[in-house]
């Protein structure tokens, strides 16, 4: 028998498994585990978003998880945007997005000002060029024009966002190193991750892995949600109920205020017991409990304040929560947190709140 639940118990057990109600999470590994992977274009958001779910957070800790203990890699991942993802998971998310190859259409080559030579060019000439070594931009781009003699490249790889370095990223063939200087470097995840496999896993065994992740921290979902968060549609809607198919087993489906979805079946009892959340929570920019969302599922933000959260050029405002849902925006500055409400928050709760996430930006030297 499918049961049914409500939005606000979905948003609230949501809040519990994303450590956020309580802040219950352990190591920054086990918390960017959980999260399915942390947006990092932004490092005191990532940072701030593990701190603000971690029982006791610990100061600089995601950068020996990152460049000593190896245990996290930073590289492009879910929607083309710069993650944290725990290392041993990188290869599932290589052999997924890897195998949408969108830089091999005609339009995504002329956007980029490249031809379908010069992308095969430097798909080639990075792995090698990243060989045993940690290069940083410049001197990637320098490696990849000497093995290639194309000058031309030297422009297409030194503008943008690093549009040009993502299929190397998908393809499992690159990811961040070790700062130097205080310039971002360049490594092979072979050369970085301990225990990369000789060979990826296949789209469908890394499927399964990011499908499983997902629901266990964003569901209960469906194909079209998780292709949301994932790559905004680029997987072929058959990959996509294939993967839900062969997981099918591990599932149970639920009805969320009229709407079928699917959660793991070991998380059904818990999500049906699940009382909608109360509590006042203020969350980072680019904060997975957003970006796991549909950006149009009006429980959780509603519609007229969807401009102040998801702004321009992708930015996504630091949230406060109030109930499972969006209830205003925040940013801090010179020590002080101030609001953006747009629905009623109880300001006793708000202000413990503020003074817990000020301590915590403080002890990082971070602002938002």
């Amino acid at each position: 028998m499918t049961i049914s639940v409500t939005w606000p118990q979905v948003l609230a057990w949501r809040l519990k498994r994303q450590f956020v109600d309580p802040a219950a999470g352990a190591d920054a590994v086990s918390v960017v585990r959980r999260l399915t992977g942390v947006q990092a274009q932004v490092a005191s958001s990532a940072e701030l978003a593990v701190a603000v779910r971690q029982a006791r957070p610990r100061r600089g800790e995601i950068g020996r998880a990152l460049w000593q203990e190896r245990t996290l890699a930073k590289t492009w991942t879910a929607r083309g945007t710069l993650h944290l993802v725990p290392a041993d998971e990188l290869p599932s998310y290589a052999a997924v997005l890897g195998s949408f190859r969108h830089w091999e259409k005609g339009s995504w080559q002329r956007g980029h000002g490249v031809t379908a030579a010069e992308v095969e060019a430097i798909l080639d000439a990075v792995p090698r060029a990243l060989a045993g070594r940690t290069l940083t931009r410049e001197e990637l781009v320098e490696a990849v024009i000497e093995v290639t003699g194309d000058e031309h490249l030297r422009e297409v790889l030194t503008s943008g966002w690093g549009a040009l370095l993502k299929p190397l990223s998908f393809l499992g063939e690159l990811c961040y190193g070790p700062p130097r200087e205080g310039r971002v470097t360049f490594a092979a995840p072979r050369d970085r991750v301990p225990g990369w496999p000789a060979a990826l896993p296949t789209a469908e065994e890394g499927g399964l892995v990011l499908v499983r992740s997902f629901l266990g921290a964003h569901g209960p979902g469906a194909p079209e949600t998780f292709d949301a968060w994932l790559y905004r549609g680029a997987a072929r809607k058959a990959t996509l109920r294939g993967w839900f198919r062969d997981l099918a087993p591990e599932l149970a489906e639920v009805e969320v205020e009229g709407r079928p979805m699917v959660v793991l079946a070991e998380h059904l009892d818990d999500l049906a017991a699940t009382e909608p959340a109360g509590g006042v929570h203020l969350l980072p920019g680019f904060d997975q409990y957003i970006l796991g969302a549909p950006r149009d599922l009006e429980p959780l933000l509603p519609k007229e304040a969807r401009a102040k959260v998801s702004r321009a050029a992708g930015w996504i405002s630091p949230v406060v929560v109030h109930r499972g849902r969006v209830a205003g925006v925040w940013e801090a500055g010179n020590g002080e947190i101030a609001f953006d409400l747009f629905e009623d928050v109880p300001p006793a709760p708000l202000r413990a709140e503020a003074e817990r996430v000020t301590a915590l930006l403080g002890s990082r030297g971070a602002a938002e």
